[in-house]
């Protein structure tokens, strides 16, 4: 008889979990992640702003974006979502960014890619078979990596590369997102030669202090939103990017089906279907925030319930539960708009259970 061979742990980050998290449940496991964030956010600018290895690879990207032609963001997942912040706010200073869904651009993208002046690789395991693919590739092109697996394949055979460092994270996207997030608009602020220190100290505090209060509303969050067909996130800019993450973090924890638009996307397509079933959770925030704030008076017009999170005190309705959150320095509000579909996933999951268990090592990762 052949020996069989015990297969090699993969642990999440190449961190194997504390014991007592190895009997967590999925639910526990949100909360605890969610209220990590902070502090995880906190240290990330420390590190970015004072650790010497960290500013030389700032200025290696910053070198190589100098080239003609556009900065790409590429990622999947809660990964995309987070370069959604990075590619915006370059827009928004006039460089050409885009941020793109990596399994697209892999097998459709080829012919244009000599174009792009840097592509910036976004994945928090490091694993994924598309980003691998990327950098295993016989290829000139100027690559990055922001990632948040030092144990990983990709941070291997990055040569350029910056460290997420959120931790392990054995759930939905919480401390990851927020801090790949955070990463992507540093180092666009880096490319265009704007600092950035102060506007992201900000947005810190207002993480921090807007979480509690957040969270303590779970529940009312949930009533609002109970027994809705259909929930639709909207969000305009870097809100957008929270928008994408707000719905797999619903539909991944709870089976509750959600769906993320641009205001623009919503306004000519969804919109025109609202009725009493459905939920719209809007971000009015950024300099789009009187788009969002007239898109709700619509929805409610036309029947429909809105969770309005904005930077401004609405009177609540029976259709209509304004959230209020402090203002922070675009893109910035990419991180706190997902306070509040975070705080209503946790208060649908405590309800009704999880439906993703944690998860402590990595699959295989296949395309």
């Amino acid at each position: 008889m052949e020996e069989v061979k015990k297969q090699e742990s993969r642990w999440i980050s190449g961190i194997e979990p504390p014991k007592e998290l190895l009997h967590a449940t999925g639910t526990q496991i949100l909360e605890i992640e969610c209220r990590e964030q902070p502090a995880k956010l906190r240290d990330l600018i420390q590190e970015y702003s004072n650790d010497a290895a960290i500013r030389t690879e700032l200025k290696k990207f910053r070198e190589l974006a100098a080239k003609k032609g556009p900065v790409l963001f590429i990622g999947m997942g809660a990964s995309y979502c987070s370069s959604i912040s990075g590619s915006i706010f370059l827009q928004s200073h006039g460089r050409l960014s885009f941020s793109t869904d990596a399994g697209e651009w892999l097998h459709y993208a080829s012919p244009v890619w000599n174009e792009a002046a840097l592509s910036v690789l976004l994945t928090t395991s490091g694993e994924s078979a598309e980003l691998v693919e990327f950098f295993k590739q016989e290829s000139d092109k100027p690559l990055g990596l922001i990632c948040n697996n030092l144990a990983s394949t990709c941070w291997k055979l990055a040569e350029n590369k910056l460290p997420t460092l959120a931790g392990p994270e054995y759930g939905n996207a919480t401390k990851t997102y927020t801090n790949a997030t955070a990463a992507a608009v540093i180092l666009a602020s880096e490319i265009v030669g704007l600092p950035w220190q102060k506007d992201a100290e900000r947005a810190a505090e207002v993480f921090a202090a807007n979480l509690d209060p957040i969270f303590a509303i779970r529940g009312d969050l949930e009533k609002f939103c109970r027994g809705a067909s259909n929930t639709e996130i909207i969000g305009r800019g870097a809100a957008y990017g929270g928008a994408i993450m707000s719905a797999l973090c619903i539909r991944e924890m709870s089976g509750h089906r959600a769906a993320p638009h641009t205001g623009a996307g919503f306004r000519h397509g969804p919109n025109l279907d609202v009725d009493a079933t459905h939920v719209a959770i809007i971000f009015a925030l950024g300099r789009a925030a009187e788009l969002g704030v007239k898109l709700a008076q619509e929805c409610n017009r036309r029947g429909g319930k809105v969770v309005l999170v904005s930077n401004d005190d609405h009177r609540a309705t029976d259709v209509l539960f304004p959230v209020r959150i402090d203002p922070v320095p675009e893109p910035w509000e990419g991180i706190t708009s997902l306070l509040v579909p975070q705080a209503l996933t946790l208060g649908m999951v405590e309800l009704t259970g999880c439906r993703l268990p944690p998860r402590f090592q990595y699959g295989v990762m296949e395309q």
